[in-house]
């Protein structure tokens, strides 16, 4: 009958050590073979894998980091051509209010130098006409005393004479 102890030291046989011996060594020289041409490459490329996928993480983040900022630097210049614009109006618009404000004073100015020089010339014109009539009466008085001087006058040869006066005045204008 076959044994469980029969089948481990070899069917019947007796323990044989070398064999035991010599497949150690031979396991151990093919592990050592493994991990030499195989185990050690292939760990090789593994690890430059990781090393390229962390490169590739780490620039990837990189990107996203410097994008982040420039979107955030894009903003801000926004921002600030936004209150750029904002101030350009609002001093535009103050320049536009002064440009009303000293065109309407100019134009009161003016208005106040026109009507300043009409008030003269109207005085002027004033003047002149009153000096035009006191010469005019002056004139009839003269011929009204000459007339008065040359013949005492009824009341009816004064009017006449007054009319005739007042005709003559209005034939020297």
């Amino acid at each position: 009958m076959f044994t469980l102890d029969a089948f481990i030291l070899g069917a019947g046989e007796g323990f044989n050590g070398g064999d035991i011996a010599f497949q150690l060594l031979m396991f151990i020289i093919l592990m050592a073979l493994l991990k030499k041409f195989a185990w050690g490459p292939l760990m090789g490329i593994m690890k430059q894998r990781e090393d390229h996928i962390a490169g590739e993480i780490e620039a990837a983040e990189k990107s996203r980091v410097e994008a982040k900022q420039q979107l955030e630097e894009q903003r801000q210049l926004l921002k600030e051509a936004r209150q750029d614009a904002q101030e350009l109006i609002e001093n535009a618009r103050k320049q536009g209010d002064l440009q009303r404000e000293e065109i309407i004073t100019a134009a009161r100015a003016e208005s106040e130098r026109l009507k300043e020089t009409a008030l003269r010339e109207i005085g002027t014109e004033k003047d002149q006409a009153v000096a035009a009539l006191r010469e005019q009466v002056a004139t009839l008085s003269v011929l009204i005393a000459s007339k008065v001087i040359e013949k005492e006058l009824t009341l009816e040869e004064q009017q006449q004479l007054i009319n005739e006066t007042i005709a003559k005045a209005g034939d020297l204008r």
